[in-house]
């Protein structure tokens, strides 16, 4: 972009300093202007729906396979223990993109959109502040739940490309689970990496950063892929990576919940996603735990076509790219599949940050939280702070990742609450039944501590960091919604006793 030409207010002659002062003083202004914004670093921001920490770089599948992904962690910080603030969709990405918790915004369902809330019609969200800075915003696929409604897509962001697409479906379904539900399925299908809906968002994102190389307005582009959220769809080729016959399973000890109180249960009383009993029963753990890490590594794959195109376009120079999921899920630990829990398989997500004049190759075991992304992003690209964020800048931890944070706290529904540091994790729920792991003996979470005389002095120190309020649903809420009424307890508004629980 050519410099700006600054029109003086006065005739030259009229002005007291001398001529040819007057004009070195305004080309360097002139200068300076555009200069200021080239130096703005983009930001490429790309989301994961429902990925654990089955990635290669971060362990929790010994048999992941995630090169791109593993690449980008080797090019910037990974952030080894990092945690959603709600274990659900719309409300975990309600709370990243307006930097505020659920316990405050009352969103904890997948519905409603926040800005048909009064209350929080005229939060400033993410985008909306590198907008107001002079960024370019794009989006495509999944960042908030979908698109925002059309009235409220202009605030948003400027360009959109494809939605988010969970598809294409079969006629019929590879797996006869419980649920009817066309999404609650997994094989191998379809045919070839381009029908699927992730691919032309991630080709969105290659066309975008191709276009807006060089045209001298930093972007904010956010990029949201599908898989692995269920349909865990992949063709053959991600498939044959996990033969079957060397396949591990996950980690799952029988009578795992015996030491967990009915609270537990309560908080993912009726889902489509089957438990472990039914995967069991239907001899099909092996083939959704197979199923699952064919997705990641589809989806690692669009990371990979991404992250090339900024090399391929000499992005990587001025470009800020955070990858993120909006919270994990469980294949069977603990009995169950899918999210809606507070242990570690749903509020573990990968977290990394990479960029020019970031360290690079690092890895920060402290705690970290999702509502971190908004702050992090101010504070790395130099623009204004917003009133109201109730993350930290993840700064000081990039710069030395010993730098201590206080524990990630994730909420689901009013009143359950988890606190995880870098050692322990407390749950309290509602009815204020409790739970306690040691990660250091305990890693998977095997072994509630509630009761023995260990737990006192933790329990104390854990519980000062629980939310002090936490706001009722706001109108329109459902989907997942547990409120108490009286002695009742009601799961997406009925009486649970009259409601059986998920297979």
């Amino acid at each position: 972009m050519p410099p700006r030409l600054l029109i003086a207010p006065f005739p030259l002659d009229a002005h007291p300093l001398p001529k040819t002062m007057i004009r070195v003083l305004l080309l360097s202004l002139a200068l300076l202007l555009p200069c200021a914004a080239a130096e703005k670093p983009n930001v490429v921001f790309i989301a994961i729906d429902d990925l654990n920490d089955w990635v290669g770089c971060l362990g929790g599948h010994p048999q992941a396979r995630t090169p791109h992904i593993d690449a980008l962690a080797k090019r910037g910080t990974l952030f080894t223990n990092a945690h959603c603030q709600a274990p659900i969709c719309l409300a975990s990405r309600t709370s990243i993109m307006t930097g505020r918790r659920n316990t405050s915004t009352g969103v904890y369902g997948l519905a409603p959109w926040f800005r048909n809330v009064p209350a929080l019609h005229d939060l400033t969200s993410l985008p909306q502040a590198f907008k107001k800075a002079g960024y370019h915003t794009a989006i495509t696929g999944k960042i908030y739940h979908q698109f925002p409604p059309q009235k409220d897509r202009a605030a948003e962001f400027d360009t959109y490309g494809p939605a988010a697409n969970f598809g294409p479906l079969p006629k019929k379904k590879l797996v006869d689970t419980p649920s009817k539900m066309g999404l609650v399925d997994w094989g191998v299908y379809p045919e070839n990496d381009e029908q699927q809906g992730d691919w032309p968002v991630a080709t969105f994102g290659t066309e975008f950063l191709a276009k807006h190389a060089n045209d001298g307005q930093p972007f904010f582009l956010a990029i949201g892929f599908a898989r692995p959220h269920v349909p865990c769809f992949a063709s053959q080729k991600w498939f044959d990576l996990y033969p079957p016959d060397t396949l591990q399973l996950p980690p799952i000890l029988a009578n795992d919940r015996d030491d967990t109180p009915p609270a537990s249960w309560r908080i993912h009383w009726n889902l489509p996603e089957p438990r472990l009993a039914w995967l069991e029963s239907a001899d099909q753990t092996k083939n959704l735990t197979r199923s699952y890490l064919a997705s990641v590594s589809f989806v690692d794959s669009q990371v990979g076509r991404v992250t090339a195109a900024l090399k391929n376009n000499g992005l990587e120079k001025n470009t800020i790219v955070i990858l993120w999921s909006d919270h994990g899920w469980h294949l069977g630990e603990k009995g169950i599949t899918g999210k809606n829990s507070l242990w570690e398989e749903s509020t573990r997500v990968p977290l990394i940050i990479a960029g020019p004049d970031l360290p690079k190759g690092r890895s920060c075991p402290q705690p970290a939280e999702l509502l971190d992304l908004y702050p992090s992003l101010l504070d790395l690209c130099g623009l204004p702070t917003i009133d109201g964020l109730e993350g930290l800048s993840l700064r000081p931890q990039i710069n030395d990742p010993q730098t201590t944070r206080r524990p990630a706290i994730t909420s689901h529904n009013p009143g359950n609450h988890t606190v995880r540091d870098l050692t322990h994790r407390y749950i309290r729920y509602a009815d204020g039944s409790e739970e306690l792991y040691d990660h250091r003996t305990d890693p998977n979470e095997w072994h509630n501590l509630i009761g023995t005389e260990a737990a006192a002095p933790l329990v104390a120190r854990l519980a000062a960091h629980l939310p002090k309020f936490s706001a009722p649903p706001v109108p329109g809420s459902k989907g997942r919604i547990l409120v108490q009424k009286g002695d009742t307890w009601l799961w997406e508004g009925q009486d649970i006793k009259s409601l059986p629980q998920s297979k």
